[in-house]
């Protein structure tokens, strides 16, 4: 088991809750709104990959998809499969996905890869796993975000995610995609403000208007492609 994995199962419980905090609940409900206007399916077999504790499958399930969560954490999956029981939760390695090609319309990927060291070949394994004219939406924290820039020195002292994390940009991400042949790849980015800021109405106008123009700078980017 990897030392990732490891740390993830130590935490489930507690990063399952912080989805309850008023943070949590600013930053899943301003990420799920950027995800979800970025995707253009509206149904089909989807793969929640790094699916955790099946947050991003709950909502997956909630709009139609035949969705598939797969994560390299048992404990996470525990916790998936008690919220989930009519889903499909699989204990699974991202750089050797155990489906058949063209298995998926949509797969999305939502804070996995920054704990990955080899994002090509997971990208790649995408790839052969989506269907022609697929779609693939990738969700990462941003390599330039003053948030996260707080969070990683912080991490130096305490042991948090992190610790563990490889941060990307959207150009990083962008460039991830086409490398592996997707095409028509575009990004965007939310959260602005940092995690103590307390106008979250502000902060979710800030979101919704700047959520193009200014990703470079949002705590959160998504990069979507699809597959020609």
């Amino acid at each position: 088991m990897s030392e990732v994995a490891e740390y993830f199962n130590k935490i489930a419980s507690r990063y399952d809750r912080w989805y309850e905090t008023g943070t949590g609940r600013y930053v899943d409900r301003t990420e799920k709104w950027l995800v979800f206007s970025m995707l253009r399916s509206r149904g089909g077999k989807a793969l929640d990959l790094g699916c955790g504790t099946g947050n991003y499958t709950a909502e997956l399930y909630r709009r139609g998809f035949d969705v598939v969560g797969l994560d390299a954490s048992e404990k996470m999956l525990e916790i998936a499969r008690k919220k989930l029981p009519q889903v499909s939760f699989v204990h699974g390695d991202a750089y050797q996905l155990p489906f058949p090609d063209e298995s998926f319309d949509v797969v999305l990927s939502v804070t996995m890869f920054e704990f990955i060291h080899e994002p090509e070949k997971v990208v790649s394994e995408i790839h052969r796993v989506l269907k022609p004219g697929g779609e693939v939406v990738i969700g990462t924290m941003n390599g330039n975000s003053l948030w996260f820039i707080f969070k990683r020195i912080k991490s130096l002292f305490v042991e948090t995610a992190y610790r563990y994390a490889r941060f990307y940009t959207p150009e990083e991400l962008e460039e991830l995609l086409k490398a592996s042949g997707f095409a028509g790849v575009q990004s965007a980015g939310v959260i602005f403000f940092p995690s103590f800021w307390p106008f979250l109405g502000l902060a979710e106008k800030v979101d919704r208007k700047f959520h193009r123009s200014c990703r470079k700078l949002a705590a959160f980017v998504a990069v979507r492609g699809v597959k020609m």
